[in-house]
C-alpha cells in the first residue's frame, strides 16, 4: 500500500535516524494527554525521551496536531498535547476522521503502531497495551490494540496488558490472532503494576539479541503483524497483586455506578486507582514505562546493528 507522505511531519532528528538506519524507538502520546495530570505528564514525556537519548537512541513521540501526523514532538508540541483540553484519544478507527477534520489527537498503542510503520520505525515502547475488558463476553469491549498487533509490523515493549483488563482472555485473544508474546527474562505474563499475573507466556527470551533475531526472522518470513515483548516492572516498584486487584475492583464498581464506558473507561480507572492507592499506582506506572523504554532502546540498538 502506498502512503501519501504529505500526511507525515517527521522531526529532522527522527528523519535523520530513519534514513541512516540508526537506533530509534517510538513513544505514544495518550500517556501525556489521558494518562497523567499536568505537569507530571509533560515531565514524564521529556524524561522518557532523555532516557533514550542517554542510550544513544533517537526517541519519536507520536501525535496528531492540526491534522498532521507528528513523528517526533518538539517541546511546544509536548506542552500542547499535555495542556490542551478535548484531545482525541485516537485508535485505528479514528485516524481518517481526525486527519480529515484537522483535529488534535493523542495516539493509543494501535495508532502509534500504524504511524510508526508508516515512518519505518520498528520498535515502540509503552506502559501497557489494551486488551479484553472484564465482562467482554457481555459488552464485547475489546481494545483495537490486539488486532493491530496481528496486522502491523512493529514490536511493542510493554509491562503486559493493563491490570484493569481480563488478562487471561487477553492472552487467549492474542493466541487466536497469532501474535508472538515474549516474556523478557520471565516465564509469566507481567501484570502491569505487578511483576507477574500467574499466567504463562508462550515464549521466554533472556537476551535482546534473541528478541531482535525473532523480530527479523518473523518479518523475513513474510509473517505480518507485531511482536509483543512483555517486561516485568522492577521488583522494588512492583505492587502487591492482592492490594492492587482490590483497588481495581473498587474503581470498576465506581465506573459502573457512573455509567462510564468505552474510551473514557481506561483513563477513568487509572485515575481512580491512583486516588485509591494515594498515588502509588502512578509512581509504579512511571517506573514501568521507564523500564520499558530502556529495554526498547537495547532491542533497537541490536536490531539496527
Amino acid at each position: 500500500m502506498k502512503i501519501k507522505f504529505d500526511f507525515l511531519d517527521i522531526k529532522p532528528e527522527v528523519k535523520e535516524a530513519i534514513d541512516a538506519g540508526k537506533p530509534i524507538i517510538s513513544l505514544e502520546s495518550t500517556i501525556i494527554s489521558h494518562g497523567m495530570p499536568y505537569p507530571q505528564n509533560v515531565e514524564t514525556a521529556k524524561m522518557l525521551e532523555n532516557l533514550a537519548r542517554e542510550k544513544n537512541v533517537v526517541p519519536a513521540t507520536i501525535a496528531v496536531i492540526g491534522g498532521k501526523i507528528k513523528i517526533g514532538l518538539n517541546e511546544d508540541d509536548l506542552e500542547f498535547i499535555a495542556k490542551t483540553k478535548n484531545i482525541v484519544k485516537a485508535s485505528r478507527r479514528d485516524i481518517s476522521y481526525v486527519i480529515s477534520q484537522k483535529l488534535n489527537a493523542a495516539t493509543t498503542v494501535s495508532a502509534t503502531m500504524i504511524f510508526s510503520a508508516m515512518a519505518g520505525i520498528k520498535i515502540f515502547a509503552t506502559g501497557g497495551i489494551g486488551g479484553v475488558h472484564r465482562g467482554a463476553e457481555k459488552n464485547f469491549d475489546i481494545s483495537a490494540d490486539l488486532q493491530e498487533l496481528s496486522r502491523t509490523n512493529v514490536a511493542v515493549v510493554c509491562a503486559g496488558a493493563k491490570a484493569i483488563l481480563d488478562l487471561k482472555l487477553t492472552m487467549e485473544y492474542l493466541e487466536t490472532m497469532g501474535v508472538p508474546v515474549i516474556g523478557y527474562r520471565t516465564d509469566q505474563l507481567p501484570a502491569f503494576y505487578s511483576k507477574d499475573s500467574g499466567l504463562k507466556v508462550p515464549f521466554r527470551l533472556d537476551s535482546v539479541a534473541d528478541i531482535a533475531g525473532l523480530m527479523k526472522t518473523k518479518w523475513d518470513l513474510g509473517l505480518s503483524g507485531g511482536v509483543l515483548i512483555t517486561n516485568p516492572i522492577p521488583e522494588e516498584f512492583s505492587m502487591d497483586s492482592s492490594y492492587i486487584n482490590k483497588s481495581i475492583d473498587k474503581a470498576l464498581i465506581k465506573a459502573k455506578e457512573l455509567n462510564i464506558e468505552g474510551k473514557q473507561l481506561t483513563p477513568f480507572l487509572l485515575e481512580e486507582i491512583k486516588n485509591i492507592t494515594e498515588g502509588k499506582s502512578l509512581d509504579s506506572n512511571i517506573e514501568l514505562v521507564k523500564n520499558n523504554v530502556l529495554l526498547a532502546c537495547e532491542i533497537s540498538k541490536q536490531y539496527y546493528s
